[in-house]
């Protein structure tokens, strides 16, 4: 992981080239400022800026690339529950089961039509691993787990983090295009109560993964009920047991962590050896008729939540069946074979957000038009805020003097530019044209608020996300940045910036390696907005309202629509969905108290940065 700070020499080295190779005009002019006694180096903190919290509502949140399962509660914002429903889909079309012709299988002991012998579903773990050990084992910490310490067998004291999971049946069918956009446009599902009663209500009310309470000698062993009633994300890693080809010696193979649950092998059998003629011949067809699955999280005391490659997960269904060989003499031969077949839960899927018992502070500020104190930020069915700089007064504007000589330096004889009426643009933003300022850099700092985020089970964003709000697009910093991170990839463009730092200005590493605690908290988060203040200045551009959000990864700018728009947009960041996470930064109504300290949050407050040269 990149850990060096903003100041680093190597990290000056490629802002450097990047500086060179996205604005060449900046830097012919600031390679003649070097040395120059006529240039100064200034930083200004005076800029006026106001933030506004806004809470969000029910968003779309159907087919994201990863979904949250499970429970997680932050003290300051409140507990969300993460439910889910996917489709499924065929592995391969059109598939033949010898259950149905009498002479595709023997009537013989030991033969007869397809028999079923289990269905297991697996899920993807995102993990590391961690030790490899010399007899073949292999140990493994689980990421994006958020909550209660996940339950651990092997130190069986922390149960809290166990919750009952329910899989059903869908019978909701989830559409690929709207009927209401005259079927040219997505269908759109939405986070919230209303979306997940509509599944509740439309599931077939028989448990699939109903594997008993016991423990079977070389079969299921879920006498804890980890595979439903007290369901927990596991680390170990899974042992299968097989025969060695002289049929007696066992062989033991071990796979990585992963959601492994066994479903009711008679209804599997039913719907997919028994299915009605037609029904297997295509996924659309497949898809109406097998409407899915609808994962039911309850009893989460408090629980915990994970983040999950749902359409990385399948379906495998194990199934033995006689192959019919004929010899060329006729002789007709039946050998029973050991098969399987896979579903993929692929298809359309949504991730069904609920929040509950929401801390009365987080409310009341999201909920405020008023100029923010402290910022809320939230993922999922959350919060955002807005962000204005430069403010809004507008009296003035300057024209360039007709009479500048360029070859001497700015003075009350020598102006370069003539004030005249309103222009459109901020006064602020006219004085610094005005003043000759050459941007050097431009900082939006956020500070954590750390007495609202010091819970140690409470893990902070790694990252907050800063957006032209008024256009629903990526920022000319953001675009600007190339810098990747191969190893860490949701650390690229971190010139940009927006990472979990800590005092030092260095990226944040909040667990520990080994136990996997939260042994570190974060101080801020740094946002570069350069080249957005140059463009105000140098190419007139618009000064638009800045949107910012929690993310779950910088290299998605994409946006999801709120059921319900609030008055300042209808729109807010697709990654900020994935995210269960939220983090409270100091705001900018935050006046000093009066006296020789002027307080903690004024201290704190956010700032625009602008270091800037200027002539003497």
């Amino acid at each position: 992981m990149y850990k060096k700070t903003f100041l680093h020499p190597l990290l000056f080295g490629l802002v450097t080239i990047l500086f060179i190779s996205c604005d060449k005009d900046y830097n012919e002019i600031g390679t003649n400022i070097v040395g120059d006694d006529h240039f100064g180096f200034e930083v200004d903190t005076t800029s006026t800026i106001k933030a506004y919290n806004q809470k969000l509502g029910e968003i779309a949140s159907n087919n994201l690339p990863i979904n949250a399962l499970g429970f997680y509660t932050n003290p300051a914002f409140g507990t969300t529950q993460a439910n889910f429903v996917t489709q499924v889909e065929l592995a391969a079309i059109n598939p033949t089961f010898n259950n149905t012709t009498p002479g595709d299988y023997s009537t013989d002991i030991g033969h007869g039509p397809t028999a079923i012998d289990s269905v297991v579903m697996e899920i993807p773990y995102f993990k590391t691993l961690k030790t490899a050990n010399t007899d073949g084992t292999n140990i493994y910490r689980l990421d994006s787990i958020y909550g209660a310490k996940p339950y651990d067998i092997e130190t069986p004291a922390e149960v809290s983090s166990k919750f009952k999971l329910s899989i059903f049946q869908s019978n909701y069918f989830l559409r690929d295009l709207d009927p209401d956009q005259s079927l040219i446009e997505q269908q759109l599902y939405y986070t919230g109560q209303n979306q997940d009663d509509v599944i509740n209500n439309n599931k077939i009310p028989v448990l699939l993964n109903d594997a008993p309470l016991v423990n079977v000698t070389d079969g299921i062993q879920n006498a804890d009920g980890h595979e439903n009633d007290n369901f927990y994300f596991d680390k170990r890693e899974h042992k299968t047991k097989s025969l060695a080809s002289d049929g007696v010696t066992p062989v033991y193979t071990r796979s990585v962590p992963s959601m492994r649950l066994h479903l009711n092998k008679t209804i599997f059998a039913n719907l997919i050896f028994n299915a009605p003629s037609g029904k297997l011949t295509d996924n659309t067809t497949f898809k109406n008729y097998f409407r899915g699955l609808y994962f039911k999280v309850e009893n989460g005391n408090p629980g915990n939540m994970a983040m999950l490659n749902f359409k990385g997960g399948k379906i495998t269904l194990y199934y033995n069946e006689d192959n019919k060989t004929t010899s060329s003499t006729g002789v007709v031969t039946y050998t029973r074979e050991n098969k399987s077949f896979i579903l993929n839960l692929t298809g359309n899927s949504i991730s069904l957000l609920k929040n509950s018992l929401e801390n009365t502070d987080y409310l009341n500020a999201a909920n405020s038009s008023q100029e923010a104190s402290e910022i809320y930020l939230k993922g999922g069915q959350g919060s955002m805020a807005y962000i204005d700089l430069f403010g809004s007064t507008d009296t003035k504007g300057y024209v360039l003097n007709s009479a500048y000589n360029s070859n001497l330096p700015i003075s009350a004889t020598n102006q370069k530019y003539t004030l005249t009426g309103p222009n459109g643009k901020p006064d602020e933003i006219d004085d610094i044209i005005y003043n000759g300022w050459l941007i050097n850099e431009a900082n939006l700092t956020f500070n954590i608020k750390k007495s609202a985020m010091s819970d140690t089970k409470t893990i902070e964003p790694n990252r907050i996300f800063l957006y032209d709000l008024t256009h629903k697009k990526a920022l000319v910093d953001y675009t600007y940045d190339g810098t990747t991170d191969s190893s860490y990839p949701k650390n690229n463009k971190y010139i940009f910036g927006g990472i979990l730092l800590d005092n030092n200005n260095a990226i944040l590493k909040q667990r520990d390696a080994t136990t996997g605690e939260i042994t570190n908290k974060g101080t801020k988060y740094k946002i570069r907005i350069t080249n957005y203040v140059r463009n105000l200045i140098k190419n007139d551009s618009t000064n638009v309202r800045l949107g910012l959000s929690i993310t779950e990864s910088i290299n998605s700018t994409g946006i999801s629509k709120l059921k319900t728009a609030n008055s300042i947009s209808a729109y807010a960041p697709t990654m900020s969905v994935l995210s269960p996470l939220g983090t409270i930064l100091y705001g900018t109504n935050n006046p000093p108290v009066p006296g020789p300290n002027p307080g903690q949050p004024y201290k704190q407050r956010l700032k625009l940065e602008i270091y800037y040269t200027k002539p003497n």
